[in-house]
């Protein structure tokens, strides 16, 4: 029987180069550490969960960082826009997998609960998706490949769930909605959701 597969997208952590809307609150340096707590909150739970796990680096692959082999599968982002970068990854997890849900780096609010949710809604429903509160969402799933979802899309705006949700109307099928989480791009959400994690 095939795995499911849990695809994690994530930045190199590189000082200046990540949560740079954070940074311009913070600092690199402040940016970086918050930001290096993120990855290890994301790392925890992903290793919660028993399914296939794909890493896609920004940047490089790094095999001497905190993700062990084989526990994490390594790859490298492929290029294009985000739409892009997640489709070609999905494409690839579900040739050898059933069903398989993305998420970012960057939500202190991902638990082991909501993945499992994910994966188990998976089993009736054709997506499922997490939506996040500044619009985009934090989690997608599927089953079968669907290109309508991510081609012609506008990211990085608050209409992204919505047109998501709309696209997945628009196909006739049916999806589940996780409770809704913060992203941390700005200082105020780390206030706010970043203890989040300390309550591991």
């Amino acid at each position: 029987m095939k795995q499911d597969a849990l695809l994690i997208f994530i930045r190199n952590p590189e000082l200046g180069k990540v949560k740079t809307r954070l940074a311009k609150d913070l600092g690199d340096e402040a940016a970086l550490g918050i930001y290096h707590q993120l990855l290890g909150h994301t790392r925890r739970i992903a290793l919660s969960v028993p399914v296939e796990r794909y890493l896609f680096y920004s940047n490089f692959i790094d095999r001497k960082d905190g993700w062990p082999e084989p526990d994490f599968k390594k790859y490298l982002q492929p290029p294009g826009d985000l739409g892009d970068r997640m489709l070609k990854a999905f494409d690839q997890a579900l040739a050898d997998c059933e069903a398989a849900v993305i998420v970012g780096s960057d939500c202190p609010g991902l638990s082991t609960d909501i993945l499992q949710t994910a994966f188990t809604q998976l089993q009736q429903n054709d997506f499922v998706i997490g939506p996040a509160l500044d619009g985009g969402y934090y989690l997608l799933g599927m089953k079968k490949l669907a290109p309508q979802l991510f081609l012609d899309m506008t990211w990085s705006t608050d209409q992204v769930f919505s047109d998501t949700t709309a696209r997945m109307e628009h196909l006739g099928a049916s999806y589940y909605v996780l409770p809704a989480l913060s992203d941390i791009d700005y200082a105020e959400d780390w206030e706010q959701h970043g203890p989040l994690i300390d309550r591991e």
